[in-house]
């Protein structure tokens, strides 16, 4: 059970996006309206899908080093994720659709997750370092893309 649990996250999360309550893809627009050119349904659709991908490796891999590494990795996006999502809300003073996800289902996989997958073993120091810089690089680069992507539709 332990390898599928950042698929269920991730589904936990894009429920609340996208589904119930929804609302993400208009919110954000609202909350970054220099980029809401670039949050666009095929844009959301693609990275979301990735996402939910990775989140399928670790299960399909079984009880590997490779499957464990690439679970820290999407523990750590979703984390970055939920950083992101608690920052919006606390600088807007408003629901972030997905807030609630990336706090209560998020942060706990991968500040409980992380640390037990080192405590027992199934991944180096490095490994988890690199998981982390991976997370934060990827929200970072998110970012970065919204600004080319917004800036190329003006």
């Amino acid at each position: 059970m332990f390898l599928w649990l950042p698929l269920v996250a991730v589904a936990a999360h894009l429920v609340e996006e996208f589904l119930w309550p929804g609302g993400f893809a208009a919110w954000y627009r609202t909350y970054r309206p220099e980029y809401a050119s670039s949050i666009t349904r095929p844009y959301l659709v693609a990275v979301n899908a990735l996402l939910v991908v990775l989140a399928l490796i670790p299960p399909f891999l079984g009880s590997t080093p490779r499957a464990y590494a690439v679970w820290a990795v999407v523990a750590a996006i979703g984390a970055a994720n939920a950083v992101f999502h608690l920052w919006a809300t606390a600088k807007t003073r408003a629901y972030s659709p997905g807030v609630v996800t990336g706090a209560l289902v998020y942060l706990p996989l991968a500040i409980v997750g992380i640390p037990q997958l080192l405590t027992n073993g199934r991944v180096s120091l490095g490994t988890a370092l690199q998981a982390v810089i991976v997370g934060v690089a990827y929200h970072l680069w998110s970012a970065w893309r919204h600004r080319q992507r917004a800036a190329r539709r003006v």
